[in-house]
């Protein structure tokens, strides 16, 4: 009779975790009003083009074996690492849709079921462009999942029974590599009744060897990459591939405090210390005010204006892959 009642019943929160997550907040949330002026400023449907967002098929994925980082890019923040070896697939969008969005601009370079063995899935938060139920649903209920505390509830209802909850600057192990979750300046909710009950972050991945491959999530600019910097560099270790967002910015004004945009993550990268960076988060869904492919110009013209080599600006193709 417990064992019905408890598959009855909604997984309970972990008493570990506080009622929500506010206090981590850097930034408020936008009012009624300025959610509203932020939908206004989105570019007209008739400007909602992706054709010049560039698609690749993913597979076959060239070899990425040990002492090696892959990087590939599936649309969005969602990619898929290889370090030493181990898969790690992040914030996984691979659907042809999700609430508040509409439809991708461009198509998943890969379905859920033509992915590699995946040894944990990382989520970085709950929004539904970073956590998306419906390609978790094709996943195997085994899967491995990370996530922010307070998360393992919504995951429990989606079926997975492998979950581990971290809090900021917390780490477990994957496969022989070291996987931590760091501070991000964002937020969290899926419905109006559960702001901020998730923490939000990134991750950093860290090699056998040491070297190490950063997954900002979603995150505005602030202190938070120095910080990630200092602690690795006291570890020894060699932040040499980030992961970073660099679209969803405009109107700067409402979108400061929770994303980054191009001229910040260049910042974001030289204060990781990271040579090689991965412009993500723009080109698949149409979340702000920009024009879809501005993001990735003005990137490029930003690092270069830093005075950094085209060459470790992994600028991919949606589906590309980088190996270092």
């Amino acid at each position: 009779m417990a064992g019905v009642l408890s598959r009855l019943l909604p997984p309970r929160r972990d008493p570990r975790w506080p009622r929500d997550f506010h206090h981590r907040r850097t930034s408020d949330l936008l009012s009624p009003r300025q959610a509203y002026e932020l939908v206004r400023a989105f570019p007209p449907r008739a400007e909602r083009d992706g054709s010049g967002v560039p698609v690749v098929d993913a597979l076959p994925l060239p070899p990425a074996g040990p002492g090696e980082i892959s990087v590939t890019w599936l649309g969005h923040a969602s990619t898929l690492l290889r370090v030493d070896g181990v898969t790690l697939l992040v914030d996984p969008v691979l659907a042809g849709g999700i609430p508040g969005a509409g439809t991708r601009l461009r198509p998943s370079p890969v379905t859920p079921e033509e992915l590699p063995r995946v040894d944990a899935v990382l989520l970085s938060h709950d929004h539904y462009d970073h956590l998306d139920a419906p390609t978790l649903r094709r996943l195997p209920r085994s899967t491995r999942m990370l996530a922010g505390g307070g998360s393992r509830p919504l995951l429990a209802r989606l079926g997975f029974t492998d979950v581990t909850e971290l809090d900021w600057w917390e780490s477990v192990e994957v496969g022989g590599v070291t996987v931590e979750f760091v501070p991000a300046h964002h937020w969290s909710r899926r419905t109006l009744l559960d702001t901020c009950r998730r923490l939000w972050g990134g991750w950093v991945v860290t090699g056998a060897g040491g070297r190490s491959v950063v997954h900002a999530g979603d995150t505005g600019y602030g202190p938070f990459p120095a910080r990630i910097a200092a602690r690795h560099r006291d570890l020894g270790h060699d932040l040499a591939v980030a992961v970073l967002p660099i679209g969803a910015y405009a109107p700067r004004h409402l979108l400061r405090g929770v994303h980054m945009d191009p001229a910040e993550a260049v910042r974001a990268a030289g204060d990781l210390g990271a040579r090689h960076v991965v412009p993500v988060h723009w080109g698949t869904f149409v979340l702000s005010g920009e024009p879809v492919t501005e993001p990735r110009e003005l990137v490029r013209a930003e690092w270069v204006r830093a005075g950094r080599d085209l060459a470790d600006l992994w600028d991919l193709p949606i589906g590309g892959t980088r190996v270092l």
